[in-house]
């Protein structure tokens, strides 16, 4: 109750698994990984993260989304589980060229897709404007709880005209 009476949510629950089949160097620990996952959580969930070549992340994108290519992270959602329950694949050769790209710290990077993730596995989309806001709303907040800075930051500001 301590907690409760002190305005903090409950931390959730949480039973992950984190997998490294990857030989990228410089990936976040597995502390890490936990601490982005949880700060995002709204539920108890079963998780399992994987980091992956682009190999096996081009192979799963093509497998369960159709599309020929790797892809940043992928989220697959259990639905039949009793609890929230899913597996998140990260590719790192996409976070690091991404991260380079758009001139973000890779760490940081890594923290946004694993709460991005953790986001989609708890129901949360980006296929219209109103949800794509209330997602990227609620993941610029969590980076800045983490003291990482806003992940939009710059494409706001490359949208911005004079």
């Amino acid at each position: 109750m301590k907690n409760q009476s002190m305005g903090k949510r409950p931390a959730h629950k949480l039973s992950l698994a984190v997998q490294y089949a990857s030989a990228a160097q410089n990936l976040p620990t597995r502390a890490q990984l936990r601490h982005w996952v949880k700060i995002a959580l709204r539920h108890d969930a079963v998780m399992t993260l994987r980091i992956v070549d682009e190999a096996e992340g081009r192979e799963l994108n093509k497998k369960y989304r159709g599309k020929d290519y790797a892809t940043n992270v992928l989220t697959f959602v259990y639905d039949d589980a009793e609890s929230l329950c899913g597996d998140v694949v990260i590719c790192a050769p996409v976070l690091e060229r991404e991260a380079a790209a758009q001139h973000k710290d890779m760490l940081a990077h890594y923290a946004h897709l694993t709460i991005h993730a953790t986001l989609h596995l708890q129901g949360y989309e980006h296929e219209n404007d109103i949800d794509a806001a209330k997602m990227e709303a609620l993941e610029t907040g969590l980076m800045l709880k983490l003291r990482f800075p806003d992940p939009y930051q710059t494409a706001r500001i490359a949208n911005e005209r004079p």
